[in-house]
């Protein structure tokens, strides 16, 4: 565990704020290419990736993860500082210490024992990692995915070290993730003096009907994977912050994370159906995140229930709740994802932690994981 406590010391305090990387891949670099990793870099625009490869047999096992981290928030609410990393009443401080570099830190050092044990193993090792997972992840794994498609370099099962864990290291995997569909409303109005509302069209009243209907939409019921789709509303801006203004536009952003049940283009087009019936002007733009995907039973999943019973002694919960992660990237091109990390308790948080003892049940999992598949 100190191998692995030592390497996430050095990972947060490194200030990898997205889309910055601040040194990590190097660090990670330096450590596998001794193992007979074969180091590629992989970077677009402002954003650094890496892919690092031991052997070419198939299958291909690869660890996915990100370096860069959300912004501290005010430091002054830290106990201790956020890329100062602390240990206290058997906690890990510090900004990554859940999210993600815990996993990471566990991952590498699981590969380092395992292949100390097995240099001759079946298969391939990967390891692919991006500094642009916490900001518009455009430049990142979607990127280097792009890279392996157009090579035909495949990777068979995935397995992210995002903080998956409820109550307790293993409790929960991701077998799956929600879509995410983003948009941007503005509705067309006339500005004017609140006292001569006649020679004024108010596009906030115009739109409020229309909003009461997106909101109250049943997009469909969800299924035995995924909750129910949830369209929420994120933002909303009009007028000049004067009393006496009729405003002459509103701005109006919503999410969709949306299941197996609906695509995109459904979406759009309800969407549509709703706001058309109403007699305003608008614009819509759409950005999709990701599409939600689902693994379904094999040999990945088989592997993380049994190395967490034998690590830890008891079963493992799937699950497909929470957010999206770059494991959206990766499912399409038919691998096995599944995401397996530290207690997401922290994350994002003002004195995000990692349990110490934690890292070593982690880490004990990871190369159980290896063993299973790859012996």
């Amino acid at each position: 565990m100190s191998n692995t406590l030592e390497l996430l010391k050095d990972l947060i305090s490194r200030e990898s704020v997205t889309p910055k990387d601040a040194g990590c891949q190097d660090v990670l670099a330096a450590r596998l290419t001794k193992l007979d990793f074969k180091e590629e870099r992989l970077d677009f625009e402002d954003t650094q990736n890496i892919w690092l490869r031991r052997g070419d047999a198939k299958p291909l096992l690869t660890f996915l993860g990100h370096t860069d981290v959300v912004p501290t928030g005010p430091l002054d609410a830290w106990v201790s500082p956020p890329f100062e990393p602390t240990i206290r009443d058997g906690k890990l401080y510090g900004r990554g210490a859940a999210d993600m570099k815990g996993g990471i830190a566990c991952f590498i050092t699981a590969v380092e024992r395992f292949i100390a044990k097995h240099p001759d193993h079946q298969g391939s090792i990967a390891v692919m990692m991006t500094s642009d997972e916490e900001g518009i992840a455009t430049n990142g794994v979607v990127k280097v995915v792009e890279v392996l498609e157009q090579r035909n370099e495949k990777i068979d099962w995935c397995l992210v070290g995002e903080p998956s864990s409820d109550k307790k290291i293993g409790d929960v995997i991701r077998v799956g993730r929600r879509g995410s569909l983003c948009a941007k409303l503005t509705i067309a109005g006339i500005q004017g003096h609140v006292a001569y509302p006649e020679l004024a069209d108010n596009p906030i009243h115009s739109f409020a009907p229309a909003l009461k209907d997106l909101t109250e939409e049943v997009w469909d019921h969800g299924n035995a994977f995924f909750p129910p789709t949830s369209l929420q509303v994120s933002n909303i801006n009009a007028g000049t912050g004067a009393e006496n203004i009729i405003p002459g536009s509103v701005a109006v952003q919503f999410n969709l994370r949306f299941c197996t049940e609906l695509d995109e283009e459904t979406i759009k087009q309800r969407t549509c159906a709703i706001l058309d019936k109403y007699d305003f002007n608008y614009e819509l733009q759409w950005r999709l995140s990701g599409n939600p995907f689902l693994t379904g039973p094999g040999a990945l999943i088989d592997a993380a229930h049994a190395a967490i019973k034998t690590v830890t002694g008891f079963e493992t919960l799937d699950d497909t709740g929470g957010g999206t992660s770059d494991g959206r990237f990766i499912a399409p091109t038919g691998a096995q994802v599944i995401e397996l990390g530290p207690l997401n308790e922290s994350i994002h948080k003002i004195n995000e932690h990692v349990g110490v003892e934690d890292l070593g049940v982690l880490s004990a999992i990871y190369e159980q994981m290896l063993v299973n598949l790859l012996v």
